[in-house]
């Protein structure tokens, strides 16, 4: 139950003082939430501060900046009558002689005539600017009179702001959330809140959102810090009780002789690396054990943790119980299937798919063998976890690519059996802070080495200006009979240009090079994509034009080039992971990054950690540092953006002392039933992790 004091907070936004269902509707989409709350609006971070202390002569204003003036009316310019989209502007001055110009668009005269009163002094304040060499003002955020300045808050924070909401309007709204702001108990320990000088909850939030210098709204400052570490506390604190509820409910131990891992690394072309096989130790012991494991396995692109996920499954399909593969796409399904399918024979392991595509009779049939014990291992999308699907006893359950999979998903699949092992991999290494919030709950393997044979892969960035000889050079590759990929951008938030650029590229090359040039996308029909992937596989098509849908689990060793267009526009991690879609043979191999000049400073730094490294791991740190958190882990499309007020590359030094504390919280106070436990529930309440809460009471 969440305590009463808080309901204020949870309270709608239609319950502040002049937000109607309109503006609701507009806060939801700033605030990044359906039906924002009071509390969502209370941590939405100010992005600066207006400081009105300093008054400049308008002789000393420099355009660009956010000032305050003090000016007298000159003279109100109307828009013509026939031009009625022009302007309205009004001259004003001081005792410099230089003037300013207030510009008004769609402004109703008599309006401002009362707002500005020639030859009346007036208190103005918005972004200067030169326009035609004169210093102008548009829309100015105030103008006040003598008496009304008395009264303005001499440093007011700014804010993000989506179209529809002004400032004026986020901040009447904000003014009115923090007025609601409860008595709320210390949830922090005392002697932590004395060494770091945090004042209190309420009080960062209020000093945020009603500051008295502009420091006041910076992330380094001690409020912003604060709530800060309540929030990584609280994400710390939610995936340690989430651990603990998986802990308590009972694991079945399941051990086996090894015979059929035995086999399965006998049908493989080549030895498991160091770091395969302690991984392979650490799953296996963490199988025989009475609590349910829970483990990350991360590697590289191509570091082999399909084969490690296939030998954890032989151990529980050796004792006589059923594992599962869960993967994002149906591409990614199918290639599993394709690298399992002959080891898995070798073994004597009864492998199916299911997917979206099954339908009928055909799916009918994977089901009735599924719950008679008939298939081992079954490999499939989302579609896994439908309500129909029963397991005849599901040991393992192993998820592929996570962070595109929610936490309820993944519990959805663990309720398909008794005490089902949990195996989670992720081919984009993730950094060590980005573990800790994201992964708390689970414990670690990484595969560092790729496995042998694997060719280094050379990296070079080309201009697009130079996009002919980048055509030239392909061909001259397709006549020898080599294969290549040829990636089309990435155009934010719409998927129909990121198509036409992937159609117009496959017409031009096709133009060129005819029928050995294919196509695939993401809005294709399985069938379909399936159909290009087998061409391109075979060797019927040489040059494979594709969006990001090849991203994770395409493998075709025989393709040995990747052309990736407008590389500027990508993040490392998904660069890296494209890059993979390479060197996965004996062939010598080359990735060309073309961009589009003149490049920024973050993209020339991304472009050029790509050429010197194919440490996944390292890149993975650097993305980290260049591009936060969010979009790192793919969460910012899928509406779960990391953090609302940490920013992990100035609080990310406290993510350690947070996952100690909750440590400390779980050892002394598992249930949250003293003071501190009581008031460590308002913090997961108010930072959104009150799901860990139920997790306490279902024992």
């Amino acid at each position: 139950m969440r305590p009463l004091s808080l309901n204020p907070l949870f309270a709608s936004l239609t319950s502040l003082p002049g937000v109607g269902p309109k503006l609701d509707l507009l806060y939801g989409k700033l605030l990044g939430r359906e039906a924002p709350r009071v509390v969502d609006l209370l941590m939405h971070m100010p992005s600066g501060a207006i400081d009105r202390r300093a008054r400049p002569k308008l002789n000393e204003v420099l355009p660009g900046q956010v000032v305050t003036v003090d000016v007298t009316v000159l003279e109100h310019r109307p828009s013509p009558p026939n031009r009625p989209r022009a302007p309205y502007r009004v001259l004003c001055g001081d005792d410099t002689d230089a003037t300013l110009t207030l510009t008004f668009f769609h402004a109703r005269r008599d309006y401002l005539e009362k707002l500005l009163p020639v030859g009346e002094k007036r208190y103005v304040s918005g972004t200067s600017e030169f326009y035609d060499g004169h210093l102008q003002m548009v829309h100015p955020d105030r103008v006040v009179d003598e008496k009304g300045f008395a009264d303005l808050p001499l440093v007011e924070p700014v804010y993000p702001l989506t179209e529809g909401v002004g400032l004026g309007v986020l901040r009447k709204a904000v003014d009115a959330a923090v007025s609601k702001l409860p008595d709320i108990p210390e949830w922090q320990d005392e002697a932590w809140i004395s060494r770091e000088q945090f004042p209190p909850f309420t009080e960062a939030l209020r000093q945020l959102h009603r500051p008295y210098e502009p420091h006041d709204v910076a992330p380094e400052s001690l409020a912003w810090r604060r709530l800060a570490f309540d929030e990584l506390l609280a994400g710390q604190l939610a995936l340690a009780l989430l651990r603990a509820h998986m802990r308590r409910q009972t694991g079945r131990g399941t051990s086996s002789e090894g015979a059929m891992r035995a086999k399965v690394m006998k049908a493989l072309p080549y030895a498991l690396t160091h770091s395969q096989q302690l991984a392979v130790n650490d799953i296996t012991n963490d199988l025989a054990l009475p609590q349910r494991m829970l483990r990350l396995l991360q590697g590289d692109v191509g570091s082999g943790k399909t084969v490690v996920a296939l030998i954890a499954a032989a151990t529980v399909i050796e004792a006589g119980r059923q594992a599962a593969i869960m993967a994002p796409t149906e591409i990614l399904a199918r290639q599993h299937l394709a690298t399992i399918a002959p080891l898995a024979e070798a073994a004597g392991i009864r492998v199916a798919i299911l997917t979206g595509r099954a339908t009928g009779g055909e799916r009918q049939t994977i089901l009735d063998r599924l719950v008679l014990g008939d298939i081992d291992l079954l490999i499939g999308t989302h579609a896994l976890f439908q309500d129909d699907v029963a397991f005849h006893d599901l040991a393992l359950a192993i998820v592929d690519e996570q962070h595109r999979f929610g936490v309820h998903q993944r519990l959805a699949l663990t309720n398909k059996g008794d005490a089902v092992d949990v195996l989670v991999l992720t081919a984009t290494p993730i950094p060590r802070t980005l573990v800790l919030t994201n992964f708390g709950d689970m414990d670690v393997s990484e595969l560092r080495e790729k496995p042998a044979g694997r060719q280094p892969i050379d990296t070079r960035t080309i201009s697009m200006a130079r996009l002919t000889d980048v055509e030239d050079s392909v061909g001259r590759a397709i006549d020898e009979g080599k294969r290549a990929y040829w990636v089309c951008p990435l155009v934010e938030e719409s998927e129909k240009i990121d198509l036409a650029a992937a159609e117009a590229r496959y017409a031009d090359l096709r133009a060129r090079f005819g029928s050995k040039v294919d196509l695939i996308h993401g809005k294709m029909k399985s069938a379909e994509k399936d159909a290009a992937m087998a061409r391109f596989s075979s060797g019927q098509s040489q040059l494979l034009v594709a969006t990001t849908v090849i991203e994770v689990g395409v493998d075709v060793p025989e393709a040995t080039i990747i052309v990736i267009e407008h590389a500027e526009r990508f993040g490392l991690a998904q660069l890296h992971q494209l890059r993979g879609r390479v060197g996965r043979g004996s062939g010598k191999s080359t990735c060309l990054l073309l961009y589009k000049a003149p490049l920024g400073e973050t993209a020339k730094a991304r472009l050029a950690i790509l050429r010197e490294s194919e440490d996944g791991f390292r890149i993975a740190e650097e993305d980290l540092r260049l591009r936060g958190e969010g979009d790192l882990l793919g969460t910012r499309q899928s509406g779960d953006p990391g953090f609302h007020v940490a920013r992990v590359e100035v609080h990310g030094k406290y993510l350690g002392a947070a996952r100690d504390d909750a440590a400390l919280i779980m050892a002394r106070d598992p249930d949250l039933q003293t003071p501190r436990g009581e008031a460590l529930r308002y913090l997961l309440y108010l930072f959104g992790k009150d799901e860990a809460i139920k997790l306490i009471s279902a024992g």
